[in-house]
């Protein structure tokens, strides 16, 4: 296997691991040789794993690539949230103080290498919180109240910032860790038949069904013998009470949906949209990445950074599209008529992300919208742009939107081509539910975007499935929550 050390600077890994490889990051995020590298693992050491950092992008492209990443991108996440901090704390209560027991101080600072702590007395934590938040070096922070020890914070450290007396330890751990000497991360399940659906009328323009089509899911769910229970954000600390979540809000990584799907994981649940799915159908750098590596076809497509601005004119034309990395809903999504206008709306969207998507314009008087669920497809919709407008939605200033009409027809009248193109990129997301927005030109057809939590809304997408399509989307939960309470059920 190939092991590639990524860091932004080589003279920030100053350890002398043998075997490995160290890569400036902006060669691996831009060199043709690492999109092509097969059988490889990457171990990203940035000196910041910000949201849209060049950190951040070397974990997310390097799982668009089969990389597998340390640490991922959920990691990246889960260290920055209060919630999942606090909770991990509560969860290794009795550890945490057998553990510190002995310490005499209010504050208590561990450091971890590859799940190991220089001091044999920290083993077991170490390794617990290594399991929980996977990065080559994290360094976790504890504070004393009332005689109480809890963790505070964890976040990954670059190897820079390792002291002199523990270098010689962390290379011997690195050793063998690269030889696949690791811990075996636990996973637990719910062995209950009870359906959350994440979903607040309260917040309606967030929303990816309106609530004939939620009172829908809510039926089909009842008959197939499963109890429902709508939920909101309110609700996260609830989530081990159920044994499925169903996402129905727009999702981001930076959101309480990413957050509620990563917690209903770690507590076993069956979730749609699962956070990898958010993740991988929530940036469209990742998407191109993916999607290019597979040939699977989409527009002519430049990954933007503030070095390679020139190449867009010559290579894709104008008009072209510049796409936020996370724009979703038309949002974050411009088309520039000329370079003096792709140079200024570049600029403001490069001061948000390290990485921009520029596309080649591609007008049609619609997308295809196939809807696919389990790897199998759903629906079939024809989303027309909005009136005098390029763009399926056309918001306005004052916070309203004019949308496009809609068709809906069976899945098996649709152009064949654009069915088998949709289900191919939905495939290399997951197996959850999508919606892939496909362009056909001609006999060709081109994948926009795969969308995970897709808009289903009573009257639009079930035009053609009534009831049947509601349905078909709970046969999915049931049978993976049958599939998941099997082992319980033989013992």
């Amino acid at each position: 296997m190939n092991i590639l050390i990524v860091v932004n600077n080589p003279e920030d890994w100053p350890l002398g691991v043998p075997n490995i490889r160290v890569v400036p990051a902006q060669r691996y995020l831009t060199d043709h040789q690492y999109t092509e590298m097969q059988n490889t693992r990457v171990f990203n050491l940035c000196r910041s794993y910000r949201y849209q950092s060049t950190g951040y992008y070397v974990s997310l492209l390097a799982a668009a690539r089969g990389h597998k990443p340390i640490p991922s991108v959920n990691t990246i996440q889960d260290v920055k949230s209060r919630t999942i901090i606090r909770t991990v704390s509560d969860d290794l209560n009795e550890i945490i103080r057998q553990s510190l027991a002995p310490i005499t101080s209010d504050t208590f600072t561990l450091s971890i290498y590859f799940g190991h702590n220089m001091a044999q007395r920290y083993e077991r934590l170490s390794i617990e919180l290594f399991n929980l938040f996977q990065a080559p070096f994290l360094r976790a922070e504890f504070r004393k109240e009332a005689g109480e020890w809890e963790l505070t914070g964890i976040r990954p450290i670059s190897a820079s910032e390792i002291p002199d007396s523990h270098r010689e330890f962390a290379v011997t751990q690195a050793s063998r860790f690269f030889e696949g000497h690791r811990t075996h991360v636990k996973r637990r399940a719910q062995p209950r038949y009870t359906l959350a659906i994440l979903w607040d009328p309260r917040q309606h323009q967030d929303c990816s069904s309106d609530e004939p089509a939620i009172e829908k899911f809510e039926r089909a769910a009842e008959k197939l013998g499963m109890e429902v229970e709508i939920i909101n954000r309110d609700d996260f600390a609830r989530l081990a009470e159920y044994d499925a979540l169903f996402i129905r809000e727009t999702t981001s990584v930076m959101h309480h949906t990413f957050r509620f799907a990563r917690r209903a994981e770690a507590e076993g649940l069956i979730v749609m949209d699962d956070s990898t799915s958010i993740l991988r159908c929530t940036n469209k750098v990742y998407l191109a990445e993916l999607l290019d590596r597979h040939d699977i076809p989409i527009p002519r497509t430049i990954i933007v950074h503030k070095e390679n601005l020139n190449r867009i004119g010559p290579e894709l034309g104008f008009p072209c599209v510049l796409k936020q990395p996370d724009s979703a809903f038309s949002k974050g999504v411009i088309k520039v008529e000329n370079e003096l206008g792709l140079r200024e709306e570049a600029s403001k969207l490069l001061e948000d992300s390290d990485l921009l998507i520029a596309q080649e314009f591609i007008s049609t008087p619609f997308d295809w919208r196939i809807g696919i669920v389990d790897r199998k497809p759903l629906y079939a919709c024809k989303y027309f742009m909005a009136r005098r407008h390029w763009q399926i939605i056309n918001p306005s200033d004052n916070g309203t939107a004019r949308e496009g009409r809609v068709e809906t027809l069976p899945v098996e009248l649709a152009p064949r081509n654009v069915v088998r193109t949709a289900l191919r990129a939905a495939n290399l997301i997951g197996n959850s539910f999508y919606g892939v927005d496909v362009k056909q030109v001609g006999r060709k057809a081109y994948v926009i975007e795969v969308n995970d939590n897709p808009s289903i809304e009573a009257g639009y997408e079930d035009r053609v499935l009534k009831d049947e399509l509601y349905f078909r989307v709970m046969e999915v939960f049931l049978e993976r929550i049958e599939k998941s309470k099997a082992p319980w059920v033989a013992s």
